[in-house]
Formats: structure tokens, C-alpha cells, sequence
């Protein structure tokens, strides 16, 4: 399953349909959806809901502090893409998104 999330994540990222919720919001969802399955391998599914929207709401938050953004701009290919995981821009549609793949994932998985 981890497989098949990290694929149609990267998938809705390289293929551009001018529809925004594949585009932006559907690698979005799947993000939060792989961070549950990550975290669903180490703690029953109750706490592995919090826990992974915990992760995700705090890497939304990180972002506020800019240091995201800055390090996009460094010269180490590493540090950028690091990056670019991370997420350089806060939005509150992103943790909208966040929500509808972890409920989504946390239903099918159970």
C-alpha cells in the first residue's frame, strides 16, 4: 500500500491536469496518507491517526518560520529538496487536504 501511495503522490506532482485538487491538493492528501501508514506500522490505528495528524499539522506550522523557504534557496541539492518535502509555503487548504487523506486512509486501513 505504502508503494501504491508514494506513486500516485508523485504521479499527481508530475502530471498537470490544470485541475487543482489533483494537482495541489490530491499530493497533498496522499502525503498525509503515507505518513499514517509509516506511523500505522508502529501504533494501533486510533493513535496512529493522531500521531501522523499531528506530524502533519506541525510540519504545516514549521513552515510559518520561514526557515522552509530558506533553505529552498541553498546551494546544497539536498538541503533544497529537503526542502521542498517540508513545504515552503503555509496554507490551511494544505491541512484541509492533510485531514481528507488521513480520514480517507485511516477508513480503508483499519
Amino acid at each position: 500500500m505504502l508503494v501504491a501511495i508514494v506513486a500516485a503522490g508523485l504521479g499527481s506532482r508530475m502530471v498537470h491536469t490544470g485541475w487543482i485538487v489533483f494537482d495541489k491538493y490530491l499530493g497533498d492528501a496522499l502525503y498525509a496518507a503515507m505518513v499514517y501508514v509509516i506511523v500505522r506500522m508502529a501504533w494501533p490505528a486510533r493513535l496512529a491517526l493522531g500521531i501522523a495528524a499531528a506530524i502533519m499539522v506541525g510540519l504545516e506550522l514549521f513552515q510559518l518560520t520561514g526557515i522552509p523557504a530558506r533553505l529552498v534557496m541553498d546551494e546544497r541539492l539536498g538541503v533544497r529538496l529537503f526542502a521542498r518535502l517540508l513545504g515552503t509555503t503555509f496554507g490551511v487548504s494544505d491541512l484541509v487536504a492533510y485531514a481528507v487523506g488521513l480520514l480517507t486512509i485511516h477508513k480503508l486501513h483499519k
